[in-house]
């Protein structure tokens, strides 16, 4: 007989959608609430210091066991599966998505228009910010819309991005700090954030990872968490569309099959796993996958590729503290009428990195003294600067998560092919685009005094969607605005799926925000 586990509320997934979800539910309701994590736990805070000292020393991954070996597949797929998910390790870049992000259709007549709007969710935003504890600055109102300022002051800029700032305004640009999800107070009950640059591996709690949360609910008997447990299949009761359980498989004990059964059941387990259950959980009723009578599981996968350019400019800067901060500019998100659509957003990094004083010359001689430092100087009259622009592209119907079944995990699934493509139009704009992007980096070199010295275009599609795209009507989407499936009452899919498209800014707090939107509704009943 299966081991079975009851809840009122089934989690499947423990990254930062189903965590902040879990509390929101857990703050509005009594409901019981079990949370099922295919991989376990990693580096905890208290062996962080240690872990990042191996990773500057030896260069080791400092989040031990952050995957499950044979649980991958083809095509830009994280592999980690872990308690706290991605944002264990993330940046904690926090920018928002822009209100033309969420009307593309009726405003420059391409894509899909969103079912929500940005009012619609501006104050989840806030929530989420609030909760994660958000240090940011608002940039002029007319691009960086808010009716609330950050929780947190932003965190301070080096020198040598004061100097690049006043370079981008002689170019006619604003910029604006980053938002981070990084303390700048103890209000959030956090250290503040000492910019040592190591983001991957915080060694001073600063940064917000969501295992933080979850231990909190843990510890308070709100949520039980059940990890190295894969959710294999979705089950439907046998006289309705609902789903009855959840079927998986230990992985300590892989004899011994487990059923979590719910009222209800949440998938949030990412752009790529969360449809690909759905996929594996066809039955005769559903033959090509649970939620799937849209044909849209799986379709419409997003994200946004970048230009890039390195800018060399007459200015004296020096290698400095917290080079991973970056300046932020969404004039170009927020372009008004266009005649052809090409939206961006636009940042600047300090690029001083490889300029720190030599013991040796360019001829291998040992300098001395006054040597050091006037060597050190003279390399540094010429700064280079990195610019890059995240641009928005039009999803294509075949842009696609399929089951690959040339390659199957160890238990017999097929696992994830994912090929990303974007629409016709954006096709078409292609090379329109990059021409654009190339003419601003010129013009912004020109407008101090510098030289672009190259430029890259990365096709890869950076902070990845779609797959479980939200929308008002059942043919032409899988989920309501809240998440909600269509075919299915009581199952819900909160994240990164939903996203219509990938827009120009890192998607964590707009699908974060999405969840905390869909928790309300889960209250509801």
């Amino acid at each position: 007989m299966p081991r079975r586990i009851e809840s009122d509320v089934c989690v499947i997934g423990s990254g930062i959608t189903g965590i902040l979800a879990a509390e929101r539910l857990s703050e509005l309701t009594d409901d019981s609430i079990v949370m099922v994590e295919a991989g376990g736990r990693t580096t905890p805070p208290r062996d962080r210091v240690r872990r990042r000292r191996r990773m500057l020393d030896y260069g080791e991954n400092p989040w031990i066991a952050d995957h499950i070996r044979d649980q991958d597949g083809t095509g830009l797929m994280y592999r980690t599966m872990v308690v706290g998910g991605c944002a264990m390790h993330w940046d904690g870049a926090t920018p928002r998505f822009s209100p033309e992000d969420f009307r593309q259709r009726s405003t420059y007549g391409v894509g899909t228009d969103w079912p929500i709007d940005y009012d619609e969710i501006e104050p989840y935003y806030h929530e989420f910010e609030e909760r994660v504890g958000v240090a940011g600055e608002q940039g002029p109102p007319e691009y960086d819309p808010r009716s609330k300022p950050y929780p947190m002051p932003p965190l301070p800029l080096s020198y040598n991005l004061e100097v690049l700032k006043d370079w981008a305004a002689n170019a006619g640009i604003p910029f604006w700090t980053q938002p981070w999800a990084k303390a700048t107070t103890t209000a959030h009950g956090r250290a503040v954030c000492r910019r040592c640059d190591t983001c991957h591996v915080c060694p001073t709690g600063a940064k917000f990872t969501p295992d933080l949360v979850l231990d909190r609910l843990i510890d308070s008997g709100r949520v039980r968490l059940v990890t190295e447990t894969l959710v294999r299949r979705l089950e439907l009761e046998a006289t309705s569309d609902r789903i009855e359980y959840a079927v998986a498989v230990d992985r300590n004990e892989p004899g011994e099959p487990v059923e979590f059964h719910a009222r209800t059941f949440v998938l949030a387990a990412g752009y790529c796993w969360s449809p690909h259950l759905l996929l594996l959980s066809a039955n005769s009723r559903f033959p090509n996958g649970l939620a799937n009578s849209s044909g849209l599981v799986g379709a419409y996968m997003t994200g946004h590729p970048f230009m890039s350019a390195q800018i060399e400019l007459p200015l004296e800067l020096y290698p400095g503290m917290f080079q991973t901060n970056s300046l932020l500019s969404r004039a170009f998100a927020r372009p008004g009428p266009l005649e052809r659509y090409v939206r961006h957003d636009l940042r600047i990094w300090d690029s001083t990195s490889g300029r720190t004083p030599r013991l040796r010359d360019r001829d291998g001689h040992i300098q001395y003294g006054d040597t050091v430092m006037d060597d050190w100087r003279t390399r540094t009259r010429m700064s280079s600067a990195r610019v890059r622009g995240y641009y928005d592209v039009i999803p294509d119907r075949s842009s696609r998560l399929t089951l690959d079944g040339t390659k199957r995990n160890r238990w017999g699934d097929p696992l994830p092919k994912i090929e990303f493509r974007d629409a016709p139009e954006s096709v078409e704009l292609r090379q329109y685009t990059h021409d654009t992007m190339i003419a601003l980096f010129e013009r912004m070199a020109r407008a101090g005094g510098g030289s672009v010295m190259s430029t890259t275009f990365s096709p890869k599609m950076e902070h990845p969607g779609g797959g479980c795209r939200m929308g008002d009507a059942p043919g032409t989407s899988v989920t309501d605005s809240y998440g909600r499936t269509h075919d299915h009452e009581n199952l819900f899919v909160i994240g990164a799926p939903t996203l219509v498209s990938g827009g120009c800014a890192n998607g964590t707090p707009t699908f974060s925000a999405l969840a905390l939107r869909s928790a309300e509704e889960l209250a509801r009943g």
